[in-house]
């Protein structure tokens, strides 16, 4: 099991779908295998970008353990174990640990509205079920995500807790405050495709975890950012983000451009590429504008010398 220290990028693997909606787990395994070549910190599985919420339980389980076979000894899997029950939630997380997995990650339940320390006892309970460190995420586009104080307290009273991902913007402020408040013990991670990294690296988070069509080129601008190439980080960057910008619209888009870049860049095949019904099924002109999107990364790709599949 390779080491869960999360510094750079994690990008979320998806699940690739033939044309009747099953798994094509040797299409997964390529994904896994592109992160791993692409020297990424980990990966993430099966999350809101893994259509998880379309998986059986069964198929979240095959999922997350053909991940780990395909990351062998070469990368870490962050396995993410979602479910409104604590309780069961608690038992997916224990049961991914047994497979192998290197760090257990959840979301907070945000289906309806809770308590601060309602959150902290469900976060507890799965925490406390699992030795691995964890990984919290909070996406909650109805209201304010948790901050220091939830992290604080967590952190006190579960050591695993190592992780939180947000997801919303002008977070830099809320970042430091983690930060300051746990004295450095909670990493924080920039979801939301990466779409502010630039903006957070200078508040100190420890990574972002976008999607994978475009992980590879994150993490040159993560590198560069960090060795003070300002100049040939927002280089790369301002090609990426439109197509980042452009896919996030809506969740269900971004599963289908996100698959059609990664056919475009030679990750899965065109016959895994479907996404799971129930679907946002967009026109011809969106997916046009999407492709067009792609095709600009796929070239600066191609120019920076990152290699194919």
């Amino acid at each position: 099991m390779p080491t869960a220290l999360l510094d750079g990028v994690v990008p979320i693997i998806p699940t690739p779908f033939t044309a009747d909606e099953q798994i094509d787990f040797e299409a997964l395994a390529s994904c896994v295998r592109f992160a791993a070549n692409s020297r990424l910190a980990a990966v993430c599985l099966p999350a809101y970008a893994s259509e998880f919420y379309k998986l059986s339980d069964a198929e979240r389980r095959q999922v997350v353990r053909a991940a780990i076979e395909a990351a062998g000894d070469k990368l870490a899997v962050v396995a993410q174990a979602n479910h409104p029950s604590a309780r069961i939630a608690a038992q997916i997380a224990s049961d991914y640990e047994s497979l192998g997995a290197s760090l257990i990650s959840f979301a907070l339940p945000r289906i309806f509205a809770l308590k601060e320390s309602d959150l902290l006892e469900y976060a507890r309970t799965i925490c406390r079920a699992v030795k691995l460190p964890v990984l919290i995420q909070d996406f909650n586009p109805g209201g304010p995500t948790v901050g220091g104080e939830f992290a604080r307290r967590l952190a006190d009273e579960c050591p695993n807790f190592r992780y939180l991902k947000l997801e919303e913007s002008l977070m830099g402020p809320k970042i430091r405050g983690i930060i300051d408040a746990t004295e450095g013990r909670i990493g924080v991670l920039e979801g939301w495709g990466g779409m502010y990294l630039l903006d957070l690296i200078p508040a100190g988070i420890c990574g972002l975890m976008p999607g994978l069509a475009v992980s590879d080129l994150l993490q040159q601008v993560w590198q560069l950012a960090h060795s003070h190439k300002d100049g040939e980080a927002v280089t790369i960057f301002q090609t990426v983000l439109p197509q980042v910008m452009y896919a996030l619209q809506n969740s269900e888009l971004f599963n289908w451009v996100e698959k059609r870049l990664l056919v475009s860049r030679g990750v899965i095949p065109q016959a895994s590429s479907h996404v799971r019904r129930a679907t946002f099924t967009p026109d011809e002109a969106t997916l046009a504008y999407g492709d067009r999107l792609n095709s600009q990364v796929v070239a600066l790709a191609r120019k920076l010398g990152l290699p194919p599949a």
